[in-house]
């Protein structure tokens, strides 16, 4: 997961709001979000080679996500244990958010940089291992892309704008949503972060939505988490073919 857009605690009907989209290789294999077997009541796509996810929720509101710290120092780092693993832990376990995250804090040097949210019914928590400590959050809308919480690259301000603008309304339109997430506008290169993989890639990994010949973005979800529990996943994937798009809806809780 490389764009999320959330707001908690914010909002007259949901708990929880949140737009994202997974970036990816296309080469790597993936299954489209689904209830899961193992334990069967987390809905989440899935990683099939570490066998972790990027974004979940099981029907009981526990709700987790994670994108990676982009830095062309982890491109020489020594490859941990997956880090959608950690997103399927929390959903599979009982740990409250705060616990959990926190327990990472003597671990977190088995992973490559992360950010990882993890929230239920009560609190939502954020910690990344390229920051300094767990951090609960207060209700608000926040953005996290591939650096820390609310760092102003250009995709992630003006996508937080306009995160903020559908969900003024106390109906919330799932369309609008994957329509900001659809954004394929690149900035002027001197408002480009400097994450050392270049020019030519920072142009490529700029818009929301990214498309280029073997990476690009896969899926684009919204997760709705009412104040009465019940929950809707609605999940568009991606191929490299630009014109394939297939849904699912998804729809458990309370």
């Amino acid at each position: 997961m490389c764009l999320i857009f959330f707001a908690c605690q914010a909002h007259p009907r949901y708990r929880l709001i949140l737009a994202a989209n997974r970036d990816e290789f296309y080469r790597r294999p993936t299954l489209p979000a689904h209830q899961w077997s193992d334990p069967p009541d987390i809905i989440a796509g899935r990683d099939s080679i570490g066998g972790g996810t990027w974004l979940g929720v099981t029907s009981n509101g526990r709700w987790a996500a994670i994108t990676n710290y982009r830095s062309g120092a982890e491109r020489t780092s020594v490859k941990g244990r997956s880090r959608g693993l950690l997103v399927s832990d929390f959903l599979a376990g009982g740990q409250s958010p705060a616990d959990f995250i926190h327990s990472l804090t003597t671990i977190d040097h088995d992973y490559r940089g992360f950010n990882l949210l993890a929230g239920d019914r009560d609190t939502t928590w954020y910690y990344s291992n390229r920051s300094r400590a767990p951090q609960e959050l207060q209700s608000g809308c926040y953005g996290l892309s591939n650096h820390l919480l609310d760092t102003p690259w250009p995709k992630l301000r003006q996508g937080k704008a306009d995160f903020k603008g559908v969900i003024k309304q106390t109906e919330v339109d799932d369309n609008r949503l994957f329509g900001l997430l659809a954004d394929r506008g690149i900035p002027p290169d001197d408002e480009l972060p400097d994450t050392g993989f270049g020019l030519s890639w920072e142009r490529i990994l700029a818009p929301r939505f990214i498309r280029s010949a073997d990476y690009g973005t896969r899926s684009s979800t919204i997760l709705l988490i009412a104040w009465d529990g019940a929950i809707s996943l609605r999940e568009r994937t991606f191929e490299r073919d630009p014109q394939s798009c297939e849904e699912v809806l998804i729809q458990a809780g309370d």
